[in-house]
């Protein structure tokens, strides 16, 4: 792991880094000292580490728990070269969108083909996190709306480190697999009007799940609409599962 800069404001602490060839950013209180739980975070399609939804919400698990956070660009996003593979599969997801087709099927499509890298990759940089001294081998959390929920269901599933996880805003089509191996508490949220993800799909995903500790947080409105006041949900769920 190589950092490349560090900056702090607010009592948060950034600082972007590289492992190999993933990029990402990791979050930490400032003058941390001593181990501490760390909270991966997944965002959604299109986007990059520094989101301002990621952002906003990192410094709010930072400053307010305590935590380590830590985003990447996932392949394909950010600052990582996208491939002529991604860019057909892009196109098929773009040209359905247009179409107005139940994206379901291209969705799945999508997500499979960058989970077969991201997974071990989350893996990798999770063991390089936890292996310094102010992050430590503490308990780990995942949070990962829409496309970090179609990486983030296998990546939970494969990965025992993680105790519990914050997902939503996708369907079961292509996950039922992976849903029917995590057994961590889950939080899932829900928007009741999502205008991509179809509700029966939402639910069939949050049902497929095999967790025996398991909540639905179901808000009105679209896809990206879900409410400010769910973050506070999350802190408060890591919280609990996780100090």
């Amino acid at each position: 792991m190589r950092f490349i800069s560090q900056t702090s404001s607010d009592g948060v602490t950034e600082r972007l880094f590289t492992l190999g060839d993933i990029p990402g950013v990791l979050w930490t209180p400032e003058g941390a000292v001593g181990a501490r739980p760390l909270i991966l975070m997944g965002h959604g399609g299109g986007q990059h580490k520094k989101a301002p939804g990621i952002v906003a919400r990192a410094h709010r698990f930072v400053a307010e728990g305590g935590f380590a956070v830590v985003a990447l660009d996932p392949p394909n996003h950010g600052d990582r070269p996208k491939t002529e593979e991604f860019a057909r599969v892009a196109a098929g997801l773009r040209a359905g969108m247009v179409a107005g087709e139940d994206i379901a099927t291209h969705l799945a499509a999508m997500h499979t083909f960058l989970a077969g890298q991201a997974v071990p990759e989350w893996q990798a940089v999770l063991t390089a996190v936890q292996e310094l001294d102010f992050v430590g081998d503490g308990p780990v959390g995942y949070w990962g709306m829409s496309m970090g929920c179609g990486l983030g269901v296998p990546f939970v599933a494969t990965e025992p480190r993680v105790r519990a996880a914050v997902l939503g805003l996708l369907g079961v089509h292509g996950l039922a697999e992976a849903a029917a191996r995590v057994t961590a508490p889950v939080q899932f949220l829900l928007q009741w009007d999502d205008d991509r993800v179809p509700r029966a799909e939402g639910l069939a995903l949050f049902d497929a799940l095999a967790s025996a500790d398991k909540t639905l947080h179901a808000n009105p409105g679209k896809h990206g609409e879900i409410p400010e006041f769910e973050t506070g949900s999350s802190l408060r769920f890591f919280t609990r599962h996780l100090s």
